[in-house]
């Protein structure tokens, strides 16, 4: 796609991400293309929510970002809102959703531009709530500090129909998860969970997350649930240190929407949409989590190699037992020889090296 407009998102903590971006301003105007940085802030300034942040930038098509899959978050709340794609430029380290390296964003670049790239669609999730998310004076400060200014609560969308019994639909785009935590560190969340309307159980426990399969590897992974392919659509459940015995993660389907009752006599509860603070629930309100009608779009210059970067990312190692009995390939196909007829609807990469 040609590129029009572009929308730059920098860790700038980082000095080779700040220099990445100079190269990236350079390549926008010498191919006469607007270039906006988006999700700047400021020490005691507040930060826009995404749909502000959108129109702030002049509706980019496309927005880079400088970093790693933190900063590849923050340009994801945004590009999601008008269906922009995004280019993750990473710092060296293995991501699960950066792209290029910093020494190939102007290939990278040139690639989207004259049409070299290809687009993979993540789902994503949106929420609906009881009421406006709110954040208390004084809890951001303690739950963020050292690190900058948060998000505003989400805005409530238009299409909230008052008075319908549905709840508010929040200007919501979660990549990875939405999370509901205890705030108090002596007193644990007390909610009641529902899978499409019904009742799967009520929970005491430190936070509960509904991630995408994007966000499987993250908190929830980390929590204990299994790793879902990102080429799936699906919504999963995990509790984190429940006081109960069922403490299994749930797999639900990406049209079951999944609510989160704080039960009456329950503490509060924060609310965090890809690791950010976003409001505060009361005992007796509730949140919606479902899948979004709008996917995330993310450029690909090449086939994705999930389960190399997990293999990476994890650093995995083979079981000891395996040693005596021959070391494991890291590719293996049964043939190089074109796939029968009968496997080709399956997703089989090309062999390395075989750009077929």
């Amino acid at each position: 796609m040609p590129i029009s407009r572009l929308g730059l998102v920098v860790h700038q903590g980082r000095p080779v991400a700040v220099q990445t971006a100079e190269t990236v301003r350079k390549w926008a105007e010498e191919h006469h293309i607007g270039c906006t940085d988006i999700d700047v802030w400021k020490d005691h300034k507040e930060r826009r929510s995404g749909t502000d942040e959108l129109h702030h930038a002049g509706d980019p098509d496309l927005v880079v970002t400088l970093g790693g899959d933190g900063t590849f978050l923050r340009g994801a709340r945004i590009a999601a809102k008008n269906n922009a794609a995004v280019l993750g430029v990473d710092l060296g380290k293995v991501g699960f959703l950066t792209e290029v390296a910093c020494r190939d964003v102007e290939a990278a670049l040139e690639a989207v531009h004259h049409g070299g790239a290809t687009y993979e669609e993540r789902m994503t999730l949106t929420m609906r709530a009881s009421r406006p998310l709110e954040i208390p004076a004084g809890i951001e400060s303690l739950l963020r500090y050292g690190h900058g200014p948060a998000l505003p609560p989400p805005p409530v969308r238009h299409e909230t129909v008052e008075g319908a019994g549905w709840g508010l639909a929040l200007d919501v785009t979660a990549l990875n998860d939405v999370v509901v935590e205890k705030l108090a560190r002596d007193h644990q969340v007390a909610l009641g969970v529902y899978l499409s309307g019904r009742l799967l159980a009520s929970y005491s426990a430190d936070a509960v997350i509904v991630a995408t399969p994007t966000g499987s590897t993250a908190y929830s992974f980390a929590a204990g649930g299994p790793i879902l392919s990102p080429n799936m659509e699906a919504i999963v459940f995990t509790p984190v240190a429940p006081h109960m015995t069922f403490n299994r993660t749930v797999v639900a389907a990406p049209d079951e929407p999944i609510a989160l009752r704080v039960l009456p006599h329950s503490g509060q509860a924060a609310v965090s949409i890809d690791g950010q603070l976003r409001g505060v629930l009361d005992p007796g309100d509730w949140i919606g989590v479902y899948g979004s009608q709008r996917p995330l779009r993310l450029v690909r210059l090449q086939p994705t190699d999930f389960y190399g970067r997990l293999r990476d990312r994890f650093r995995l190692t083979d079981a000891p037992a395996t040693g005596v009995d021959g070391q494991s390939e890291l590719f293996w196909q049964p043939a190089d020889s074109p796939v029968p007829p009968d496997l080709q609807h399956l997703r089989i990469p090309p062999p390395p090296g075989n750009d077929r």
